[in-house]
């Protein structure tokens, strides 16, 4: 149990929290629960409602704990990437130790000399990011602990976001009962989680996530977040046309709008694909009309996304992924890909357990975290590891119990059989 070392992440949406917990045991990443609770105290950069945030996540790390048999202690938050900014310097310093090697500790000095950087009132330093060193004119991404040199020079980018909505969102954890382990942007996360950072070396990449009420565009290039804009247009605001036209709740017109509308189709089927009832009516949707009714906004979004994209594609070859809540839509990117004329696909993780385009951002804060560890040294868990490892004990004696009852109940009745 010793060499496991469990997380917790969590971020807010504009319409969930979503909370993982998940353990690296023997370099593999496994999930051990995902909650995702319904909240409407948040929207696009403002949390309007601290309390239904606070009830919101309070809620999913209870609901984790009755399942793992261990409260939820820590979390890596996932900050929203509104009005992000970066800032790119490099970091020098002098190797001091007896035999010239570089350490963990340079490498430390480096970075609380970068933060010494005035960023502003209006913003918080949410991640310092190491992303290439230079020792003896050789540069490279590895951490060159070891090393002989007489300075180090690490070119770090100083990522920051919004103060007001930092606070507040760092607040909602902590009044929940909850500490705050680290905080990474959620396009960051899901750069990590997509293995983007790679991707992006020899060509830019632009993030599309896209949630509820808002799509989040992040752009990659030279292998380092540069920047971010967030438009107030998402899968909801697409869904809005059924809601308007045939009455549904929105977010059963947002399901469908994900699972049901295969967007990209020449020729639509007129068989139901969706049955409810309204005011004791009842009522149904074929695919085609599905189709037609949510297309014109569809297309609002197609058209609003792609002027924001096109400078970026005119200044160097570019791919889009798109992610969030919209990754799992049906065509979305064929379409997208015709009007931009240019590489775009849709990302789904592959983590057994966390197989949904919204849970993108959530997972990469694990390798993120993870990612950072030889340099902070932080040795902390999520959860209460004693219960934790009682919990876990308890069932595996409980299930070894229940193997031998069962053996013994059939050799009770072979024996009993073969007397009669």
């Amino acid at each position: 149990m010793s060499d496991k070392q469990i997380f917790a992440a969590l971020e807010v949406t504009d319409h969930e929290v979503r909370l993982i917990v998940g353990e690296f045991f023997n370099t593999r990443f496994n999930i051990i629960k995902v909650e995702r609770v319904p909240c409407s105290g948040f929207r696009v950069d403002t949390v309007h409602d601290s309390e239904a945030v606070v009830k919101a996540i309070r809620k999913a790390a209870e609901d984790a704990e009755k399942m793992i048999g261990a409260k939820v202690e820590k979390v890596i938050l996932g900050m929203p990437s509104n009005n992000m900014r970066r800032y790119s310097l490099k970091s020098t310093v002098k190797i001091d130790g007896l035999n010239g090697e570089i350490t963990v500790e340079d490498i430390r000095r480096a970075i609380r000399k970068a933060q010494t950087l005035n960023i502003g009132k209006g913003y918080a330093l949410i991640q310092t990011v190491c992303v290439k060193y230079t020792v003896n004119g050789i540069t490279s991404r590895r951490i060159p602990t070891g090393e002989k040199a007489e300075e180090l020079t690490v070119d770090i980018d100083l990522l920051c976001a919004d103060r007001k909505l930092s606070f507040d969102l760092v607040s909602c954890v902590e009044q929940a009962g909850l500490q705050v382990m680290d905080i990474y942007l959620n396009i960051f996360g899901v750069a990590k989680e997509a293995a983007l950072f790679e991707q992006a070396v020899d060509q830019n990449v632009i993030i599309l996530k896209v949630e509820r009420e808002s799509t989040t565009l992040g752009l990659l290039s030279k292998g380092r977040l540069t920047s971010s804009v967030v438009e107030p247009v998402g899968v909801g605001t697409i869904a809005g046309r059924l809601v308007d036209e045939y009455g549904m709740k929105s977010a059963d017109a947002a399901e469908l709008v994900k699972y049901s509308a295969r967007l990209d189709e020449k020729v639509y089927s007129s068989n139901p694909v969706y049955i409810w009832q309204t005011n004791e009516e009842t009522r149904q949707i074929s695919e085609k009309d599905l189709v037609e009714c949510v297309l014109p906004k569809v297309q609002e979004w197609i058209d609003t996304i792609g002027n924001l994209c096109q400078p970026i594609l005119q200044a160097a070859k570019t791919a889009v992924i798109i992610t969030g809540e919209g990754g799992e839509m049906q065509g979305l990117n064929t379409l997208l890909q015709r009007y931009l004329k240019c590489e775009v696909r849709n990302y789904i993780p592959e983590t057994l357990g966390g197989r949904n385009a919204g849970l993108s951002a959530c997972l990469g804060l694990f390798y993120a975290y993870k990612d950072k560890l030889p340099i902070s040294g932080y040795t902390d868990n999520s959860l209460d590891m004693d219960s934790f490892i009682k919990s876990v004990s308890y069932r595996e004696a409980r299930a070894s119990g229940n193997q031998e009852d069962t053996i013994t109940k059939k050799l009770k009745g072979i024996l009993f059989d073969n007397k009669k």
